[in-house]
């Protein structure tokens, strides 16, 4: 029979014993060894069972094993230290208390996923495991961090195959009591709420559940509330699943929803109100309109909302393509904040505007949420430097006029919380290299010196490791292997040959992540038989682990997932490749360290960032990829291979990934295999074992989540704290009027005419160290000198006269206006580069309150016309 209703059943503890409970309940245990090793001492197997969930854990131990424990004086004093050590790591002196005091207050990071432990399965891939990294490491730095998302009640799916090879979806119920949650609650002890409007009367109601992760809290929206009718019960039902109006929902409830919580949140605790909103992708880019409500119902216009919202904006992009941008309809928006709907008090077509593709190559009737989101935000970056690059060039359409490196996006390369992802195997032989206070600090925060000290272990230990670390893969890898045949419909007898799979000591290679096309998980079949014998050589064989989950209305990735199956289905070489379904953080824990080669191999241009690579590296891993991501930033021969990329223009995408198969193959035949395989005279792989080496001193630093979000903080979250404090309703309208009258000016700005001279000037050439005297006559229009910067902008010139690596120069205005009301700017330009070398005059917006020169998207250049030397100057 099926139980009608579910609930969770806690034991009490004694009294001696309440401390696991906050220990539990605070997800700093996921990161924290020696928090985990007490949770296994209150019952081995009921850990093992129980997932390494600490929650799961406390709800099925016996009675009796609670009274044993309550007595155990040397569990109890074990526990005292783990309950002070949380209490000194939650309220002690971290980083950003000794930093700059004039950092931001509190900063509301809002993200549609975390993956901060497979005890709490909110995320899909990488997107999810970076916003929980972020959370983790700004934990360990201090930083008032509150995230906010939303609690999927079937999280992401569960992948498993059949018997085909073909991949089936399973979408488990979970129950927010058997989380490590807490519902926040009203002081009279309701639960609390936030409600939305929506078309037709109804509302879309939704609990706050609240995770800690370490010191930050992280907000997550719930409907699955019984006064919601059952269409909108149902908004926050799986990850990325439904149709349009579904996933405008669960934007709507995720950045206006999540604005309200936040709110609830610091008025219910105290907790400082955040002066930095920090969207993580497009979806939660709506919290940008609830704050202009807010400021609305205060008394701010729009315009004037808009600038004060902005100020204390960041937007981070995460996708290199326009396919990966939510987009929707223009009419579902409008009938979602018409009339009747969300966010009363502010103009429809204010906030269609901010969403619409109004540039050349955009779709008028289609509202984009990175569109949306970068409008919002005075600040904007990509996850890598790459990828900050391919941002500026995909939405220069914003800021027409400029060159694409002057687009107003930067870039913070990724990083990945160290605690979380290397074994403890690693770190207990830095720790005895350096101590392990050292060593955890190097870890939260790349302390340069403690990295160092890593060059000077023995070669023979770190060889010994790197073969320990593949054992425990292997188990692993067995384990899981046997359970998916067992799914598959195998019965135990057929299956003895997985005793055999892999080798401790052959050279093992790892490729994990999601299956779109771009990330190409088949192409290393593109040649089965090359790959055969690679798997297969007598003397220097390899073996590869394989896992990765295809999106459930993605029927190509799934191909690709049978194709890679069916594969390593094959008897000859199924002891050598596995696919292992079902890739969670709890499998990526395992892999990432027990892989000697980190394979990746995307299209170039289209990886954001990758970081499962830099995870690997941590380990002490070597990657093998494509240069795109951080690869692109940080790879050096010293510590990892490049796959050439055939990116020309001529070549086929079939073609390309025919090149770019050989050339992986080449590098695994002719050097990477040798290097693993080449003994020198102490008997190891010296050449392998100082690559390794190179990895941890030279990457480690670099891949951490601790670096990053130090680099968020200073870069980005303390600029953006200082805009949000001078931008006060007086000056949000100062800056307002002051934007609307450029613009209304701006089509009457132009440079009327420019003049150089130049004593030296010979028949178009000059001679290093000369200068030139520019004078350039400009009309204003309605502005005056203090609206607007004239800039000479000078530098190498292509071909076609395009001006590269430029620099600009400010020219000075001199005098008042002329009889035609021009003004007349002047200024030297210094010719300190040899070669074809150019400039150009421009007019640009200019008032103390913007963040850059772009922001606004006006510019004004010379026309052909406008003089003879406004052009390229030397040939």
């Amino acid at each position: 029979m099926k139980a009608i209703r579910r609930f969770s059943v806690r034991p009490v503890l004694p009294e001696s014993l309440r401390p696991l409970s906050e220990l539990a309940r605070n997800l700093r245990w996921s990161w924290h060894p020696e928090t985990r090793e007490l949770f296994q001492a209150v019952d081995p197997e009921g850990w093992q069972a129980a997932g390494g969930d600490p929650v799961r854990l406390l709800g099925s131990v016996s009675a009796s094993r609670l009274a044993d424990l309550a007595e155990d004086r040397r569990f109890l004093r074990r526990l005292a230290a783990a309950a002070d050590d949380l209490d000194d790591y939650l309220v002690g002196q971290r980083w950003y208390q000794t930093a700059d005091p004039e950092l931001p207050a509190a900063i509301a990071y809002f993200s549609p996923e975390f993956g901060i432990t497979a005890a709490l399965p909110q995320y899909s891939g990488g997107l999810g495991i970076l916003a929980g990294d972020h959370l983790k490491a700004a934990s360990d730095l201090g930083v008032p961090l509150i995230g906010v998302g939303l609690l999927y009640r079937h999280g992401y799916f569960r992948q498993s195959l059949s018997r085909e090879g073909w991949q089936q979806e399973q979408y488990p119920v979970l129950d927010p009591n058997e989380l490590p949650l807490s519902m926040l609650r009203e002081p009279d002890g309701r639960p609390s709420q936030v409600a939305l409007a929506l078309p037709g009367g109804r509302s879309l109601r939704a609990y706050i559940w609240q995770a800690r992760v370490g010191r930050v809290p992280l907000l997550l929206l719930d409907s699955d509330v019984e006064e919601n009718g059952p269409g909108e019960r149902d908004v926050t039902d799986r990850l990325y699943g439904g149709g349009s109006e579904h996933r405008l929902l669960q934007e709507m409830l995720l950045g206006i929803g999540g604005v309200r919580a936040v709110r609830t949140y610091c008025w219910l605790t105290g907790h400082p109100a955040p002066e930095v909103f920090h969207t993580n992708e497009g979806h939660a880019g709506l919290l940008g309109l609830e704050r202009i409500r807010e400021l609305g119902e205060g008394g701010l216009d729009f315009d004037a909302a808009l600038e004060a919202v902005r100020a204390g904006t960041l937007f981070t992009t995460h996708t290199p393509v326009p396919a990966g941008i939510d987009r929707f309809d223009r009419e579902l928006v409008a009938r979602h904040f018409g009339e009747g709907g969300e966010l009363p008090g502010v103009d429809l077509g204010r906030i269609l505007g901010l969403g619409m593709e109004t540039y050349p190559g955009g779709e008028p009737n289609l509202f984009n949420m990175a569109v949306m989101g970068l409008r919002l935000a005075q600040r904007a970056n990509g996850v890598s430097t790459l990828h900050g690059k391919v941002s500026r060039e995909m939405f220069a359409g914003l800021w027409p006029g400029f060159d694409p490196e002057e687009v107003p996006i930067t870039s913070v390369t990724n990083g990945v919380h160290a605690p979380t992802w290397v074994a403890p195997e690693v770190l207990e032989l830095g720790a005895r290299q350096v101590g392990l206070d050292h060593a955890e600090d190097a870890l939260a925060g790349g302390a340069s010196p403690s990295w160092d000290a890593l060059a000077d272990i023995p070669g023979e230990e770190i060889w010994e490791l790197r073969r320990t670390l593949r054992e425990q893969l292997i188990e692993e890898v067995r384990t899981r292997l046997y359970a998916s045949w067992r799914q598959r419909g195998a019965g135990t007898a057929e299956l003895g040959w997985i005793d055999g799979v892999l080798d401790p000591d052959v050279l093992t290679i790892g490729f994990a992540r999601r299956v779109p096309s771009y990330k190409r998980l088949t192409l290393m079949l593109r040649d089965r038989d090359r790959l055969m014998r690679l798997l297969l050589h007598p003397e220097r064989p390899v073996q590869i682990v394989v896992a990765g989950k295809a999106h459930p209305a993605d029927d190509s990735g799934k191909r690709l997932v049978q194709d890679l199956v069916k594969f390593s289905d094959d008897p000859r070489v199924r002891q050598r490749i596995v696919f292992l379904p079902d890739y969670g953080m709890a499998m990526a824990q395992k892999l990432y360290p027990g892989c000697d080669v980190w394979l990746n191999n995307p299209l170039r241009p289209l990886e954001a960032c990758g970081t499962s690579g830099m995870k690997a590296a941590l380990n002490g891993a070597l990657n093998l990829s494509v240069l795109d991501g951080w690869w692109d930033e940080w790879y050096e021969p010293d510590f990892g291979w490049a796959v050439p990329t055939a990116d020309g223009s001529a070549t086929s995408e079939e073609r390309r990934d025919d090149l770019e198969a050989v050339a992986l193959y080449k590098l695994l035949e002719e050097r990477v295999a040798p290097c693993f395989y080449d003994r020198g005279r102490s008997g190891l792989p010296d050449r392998w074992i100082e690559m390794v080496r190179q990895t941890l001193v030279s990457l480690g630093p670099k891949v951490l989540a601790g670096r990053m979000v130090r680099e968020y903080v200073e870069r980005l979250y303390a600029p953006a704290a200082r805009a949000h404090r001078t931008l006060d309703e007086e000056a949000a309208r100062e800056l307002a009027a002051w934007k609307a009258r450029v613009r209304a000016a701006w089509p009457r700005v132009a440079v009327d005419h420019v003049e150089a001279s130049a004593a030296t000037e010979v028949g178009g050439s000059a001679e290093l160290g000369a200068t030139l005297a520019l004078r350039v006559r400009v009309a204003l229009a309605d502005l005056g000198p203090d609206d607007v910067e004239v800039q000479a902008v000078a530098g190498r010139v292509d071909g076609e006269d395009r001006i590269t690596d430029s620099v600009a120069v400010p020219l000075k205005p001199t005098g008042g206006t002329d009889t035609e009301g021009r003004r007349l700017y002047e200024g030297p330009l210094a010719l300190n580069r040899t070669g074809p070398f150019g400039y150009t005059v421009r007019i640009l917006p200019s008032h103390r309150l913007l963040a850059c020169p772009a922001e606004l998207g006006l510019v004004a250049v010379p026309s052909e016309t406008t003089g003879e030397a406004a052009g390229v100057l030397m040939r």
